[in-house]
């Protein structure tokens, strides 16, 4: 995203808070947001040792609570891949509701092939999910040496308007 006019980010999924500290340093204003508490008091550490400013919540990522916006960039890490089935469509419905019109998705995530066609992954029913909501901008498809996968990136744009 360094093309990109720095504005509010959040990392969904945040984790310990590496992303959370790449982007404030980048001059984003940074909420980061993960469901285990554990992840996220690591995450306040991080920010407070690398002298940065970030907000951190535990909160879920398929709800509403604890997760406003707007939000100019949604960062992703993994996150969207590792969900149930049935919070997928929770967490889209939650991401376009934070994310401002003209917003940017970027999200890294495994993908499903008859290598691994269970478990964390995108699969095309999932991207059947998103290209409804949101505009892909580009995709870049790649290799996790560390997991031996098959992954990618994603830039998804969310529309001026919503669709009729």
């Amino acid at each position: 995203m360094q093309d990109h006019k720095s504005g509010r980010a959040i990392d969904l999924g945040c984790g310990t808070g590496t992303n959370v500290v790449t982007l404030a340093r980048a001059g984003w204003q940074v909420t980061g947001v993960d469901f285990a508490p554990r992840a996220v008091k690591l995450a306040r550490k991080k920010v407070s040792r690398a002298g940065v400013r970030a907000e951190l919540r535990v909160a879920d990522v398929t709800k509403r609570k604890g997760i406003d916006g707007p939000f100019d960039l949604a960062f992703d890490l993994g996150c969207f891949h590792g969900l149930p089935e049935n919070g997928r469509d929770d967490y889209l419905t939650q991401l376009v509701r934070i994310l401002v019109p003209g917003g940017f998705w970027l999200m890294y995530g495994f993908l499903h092939t008859e290598a691994y066609p269970a478990g964390p992954g995108l699969g095309e029913a999932d991207l059947g999910r998103i290209y409804p909501l949101l505009t892909l901008l580009s995709r870049r498809d790649g290799f996790d040496d560390h997991r031996g996968r098959e992954s990618a990136w994603f830039l998804f744009q969310k529309r001026e308007q919503a669709p009729a």
